[in-house]
Parts: C-alpha cells; structure tokens; sequence
C-alpha cells in the first residue's frame, strides 16, 4: 500500500468522498487515478471552490475536504477561509507542495513556509516531516477540525510523497464533538435566569448547527423571555414569526443597548458578545442588565467586553437550562414589530417591494441565502425564517462568500435527501466576487435560484460613507454589467425581470427548472440606512 493509497482508504472512512477542488500541477500526484466511488466538484477559481465547501458543509452537516493548488491557489482562497473559521465550518483543507528534493531551492510554485500561510484562519496547520505521516496527519486534521468550536484545518503535502510506501492502513479515530456545561455555573445561570423580572434571550448561529430550535423556543416560553437575533449572525435559530420574537439586534453599541433597556437578565446562547461595526461610543449594556454568555468557543467567551461567560454546547446547555428554570408565570412578551406593510409602488422598484413580491410565491420549505447586506434588513422583515438549516450569510462580513456558499447549500440540499429550494440573494457589487462559481452550479445542475438586485453601486459602502462622514470616495459606483448575458455565458438559465411582480413569476416558474436561474431584477438606488 503506498500513501495515497492508505489516505484514501482513510478519506473513505471518514466520509470524505466528496472533494471540492481546483486543481494544479502539484495537486496532481494526489489525484492521479481518482476513485471511482469519489466524487470531484470542480471550481474554477480558488475562493469559489472554498465558498462552495463551506455551504455544503453547513448544509450537511458534515466535515468537508478541498484541494487547491499550492500558495498561488491557497492565496486566493485566503478570503473565504476567514468566513469559513468564523462560521465554525469543519473543513479540511489540503494543497500540494513541491517536490521535497527541491524545496532547498524553493523552485517555481513553492509554498514557502506553509503551515504560517493560512493561519490565523485556520485551527491547525501542518506540513508532514515524512511521506508516511499523511494519513495520521489527515486523522489529526480531522479531529482538530470537528472539535469545537469547528473550523477549517491545513495540511500542505508535498507532490512526490503519494508513491511511498506506507507504514499500513491509517488508524482511525473518533472524538467528542460536544462540551457539557459546568453543572454548577449552569445552576447559578438558571437561577439568574429564573429570577429574572423582564428576561431576554439572544440566539446565535451555534444554536442552529447544534440542531436546538426545540430547546431555544421551550426555553423562551417558558420564562416568558423576549427573544432577539444576535447581531451578525450567520444562521438563524428561532421562529423569525414567533410572538416572543423581536428581531434582530443592532451592530450599534448603543443602539444595541438600547433594545435591551429595562431587560433585566441578558442571556446569549451560541453568539460572540457582540459583533459591532462600525463604532460607536458608548456603555455596551444598559443600567441594571445583567449579561449571561454560552459559547463553545473559550476565545469567544475569553474575548467579550462585558457578561459572565459559560463554555458548553449550545444544545445540551439549553437542555439542562431547560430542565432546571422554574415557569415564570408572566405571560410571554409581545412581539413588538409592527405588522409589515406593503411597499410603495415604483419604477424601478425598491429592493423592499422585489422582496415582497418573492415572499407571496415562497414554497414553505425554503432555504434562504444571502449577500446583499444594503437590503438585508428589508430581506428578513418579508422572509422571516421558520426551520433549521432555512437561513445562510456571510459570518465575516466580507463580500464573496453568498453565491458560491449558496450554490453549495443547494449540493448539499441534495446530498441529504431533503432537496429544498434554495433562494439565493446576491446584490449585484457580490455578485461579481465568486461568478465562477455559475459554472459549477451549472454543471452539477444546482437546484438555486439566485436573484440579483440590480442598482450598479455598492449601496453598503454609500450608506458606511455617510456614516463615517467620507464624502467624494471613489470607486462606490460599478460599470454597467449585463447579469444576465454573463449568467448565460456560464451555462445558466438567465432572465432580466422588468419589475417586481415579474421577478416573482420567474422565481415561482424556476422552482420547476433542473438546475440553477438567475434573475437580475434593477431596483431604486436610494441608500439604505446603515444603523
């Protein structure tokens, strides 16, 4: 048995027969012969194949392997790998390396010192000292990567070590992929909680991957707690049309404050305390609030400004939490929302009125996915999201993740059986980041329908300007780009919609169509408030 022999074998063990790549000269030795019982989801471009793992990841559930080309091809996934580690995505990230009798020399395509590269975006990083440690180096990338919090790891491997002999079949290993929480801060947090007169409970992205909307929504009726979405956060993990539910949480220090006013016990579950951007001065809480913080991750509970944190799983923490507070006997907060009223009518519509129109045709089971964030506000107040695994964005605030991730989460939508529509928004400034991903999704006849608000701007970066008070910044503007013509260049179903209530009849008609559509709908070009 030679190593690529035995790191297949393992791959085939670990369920890593799935791999995402791009290949390059030095990645070849590795996969020369491709198994037939392996899949290969092409990319073609780095930052794409990376995007597209990190939603099929999430989308599954499960770790996932990519293979890039060497530090040319790692650089240019280098964007994506920081949304994946702030996503907790287990990713398993491999490139090649030059020939170890030429390293000395550092030839054309070295990656010199490799294992610095990716980091600090990644959980582990490694370069093996000897051909016959791949495989245990792959078991150890592996467990590193779906312990929590879960992440992407590296392996860079050299291109001439695949035809060594191996040491034998690669040892195969299993680890805990779950914190319990300390039984008695739990106790002392239940007891806060319980006592508390007006208590709120903030959700985040780590309740979702835990598969705990169950626990939240028990844990929020039976205390009567008002419930607030964790500012930024990347998934969603309470009913959106709850009446506990009262939306999203500003990235405002003081406006966040300020929707906590007269909470008297702040618990957050599976969220950073808290994402802010940009900044604004003030006290990070209001007066007698008391903050109580969950997290798996101990430099996410070692890193916040304010609160008592506790490090566990977001699921068995709500579990025990569950168990141990004592019923309010208040009666639940009402949803303080005003009912969603219909948007004013224009030419060109607005991004609100195109938004209402898709949520009158939305299939109930819909997967939502987004990266238009001028309009994301305006995007959850018509989409509000009902089940786990329904919402998927970008963690880092980055642009480039959207459309590759949510061509991704619609692979995955298959590989799991459950084959729901995926809807994919993707403002037209993001749009053009990853549009080599269309390709993929393509090919592999994605079951993604991407709707692109056209206004030839970058609206987020206008609204920033006003607020950083920047005037006369160029480059906020884009060129006129045909969406559309670009779309089907790369083999997709494309169509330009001339209003709202046509965007919606092409949504609902390409519910129906084998493989991916693009819909570019031009909208009003007034900017969003930022906060």
């Amino acid at each position: 048995m030679n190593v690529r022999d035995a790191t297949y074998d393992l791959m085939r063990k670990l369920e890593l027969t799935t791999v995402f790549g791009n290949p390059g000269s030095t990645e070849e030795t590795f996969l020369k012969n491709f198994p037939d019982d392996f899949r290969f989801v092409l990319g073609l471009q780095e930052a794409s194949v990376l995007a597209m793992a990190d939603g099929y990841a999430q989308a599954t559930d499960k770790p996932v392997f990519v293979n890039v080309h060497t530090a040319p091809g790692l650089g240019n996934a280098l964007g994506n790998l920081v949304n994946t580690r702030m996503s907790k995505t287990p990713m398993i990230l491999t490139t090649g390396q030059q020939t170890r009798e030429m390293a000395l020399m550092e030839p054309w395509l070295t990656n010199v010192d490799a294992p610095t590269f990716p980091r600090p975006r990644v959980k582990w990083s490694y370069e093996p000292v000897r051909a016959q440690d791949i495989p245990a180096a792959l078991m150890r990338a592996y467990a590193t990567a779906v312990q929590p919090p879960m992440g992407p790891t590296y392996l860079s491997l050299p291109l001439d070590d695949w035809e060594k002999d191996a040491l034998g079949v690669a040892v195969v290993r299993d680890v805990g992929r779950r914190a319990a929480p300390d039984p008695d801060r739990l106790k002392m947090f239940a007891e806060l909680f319980s006592g508390a007169k007006n208590p709120a409970l903030v959700t985040g992205a780590d309740i979702d991957r835990a598969d705990a909307w169950a626990q939240a929504i028990a844990l929020a009726e039976k205390t009567g707690a008002t419930v607030f979405a964790a500012p930024g956060s990347e998934r969603a993990s309470f009913p959106e049309d709850h009446p506990q539910y009262a939306g999203g949480l500003k990235f405002s220090i003081p406006q966040l404050a300020a929707a906590l006013k007269g909470h008297d016990v702040v618990l957050v579950v599976g969220a950073p305390v808290f994402r802010y951007y940009p900044y604004e001065p003030g006290a990070y809480l209001p007066d007698g609030c008391r903050l109580l913080h969950i997290t798996n991750d101990p430099e996410e509970a070692a890193r916040a400004p304010v609160g008592d944190s506790l490090v566990a799983d977001a699921g068995l923490a709500l579990d025990a939490l569950c168990a141990a507070v004592k019923p309010s006997g208040r009666a639940a907060a009402p949803n303080p929302r005003s009912p969603t009223a219909p948007p004013a009518k224009s030419n060109p519509p607005t991004a609100e009125a195109v938004f209402a129109a898709l949520a009158g045709v939305r299939p109930p089971d819909l997967v939502l996915a987004e990266e238009s964030p001028s309009n994301l506000a305006m995007l959850h107040k018509h989409f509000p999201v009902r089940q786990r695994s329904g919402f998927f964005t970008m963690a880092s605030g980055g642009l480039g993740f959207g459309l590759p991730g949510s061509i991704g989460v619609a692979l995955g939508e298959r590989a799991t059986g459950r084959n729901r529509p995926v809807l994919s928004v993707i403002g037209d400034g993001s749009f053009h980041y990853s549009i080599q991903s269309l390709a993929t999704a393509a090919h592999e006849k994605a079951r993604v329908t991407i709707v692109v608000p056209v206004n030839d701007e970058y609206a987020i970066l206008k609204a920033f300007a006003k607020e950083e008070n920047t005037p006369g910044v160029p480059g906020l503007d884009l060129p006129p780009v045909d969406v559309v013509q670009l779309a089907r260049g790369y083999g997709c179903k494309a169509e330009r919609a001339g209003s709202a209530d046509e965007a919606a009849d092409m949504f609902k008609a390409s519910l129906d169509h084998d493989g991916p559509t693009v819909i570019a709908v031009p909208i009003d070009k007034t900017v969003p408030p930022l906060l």
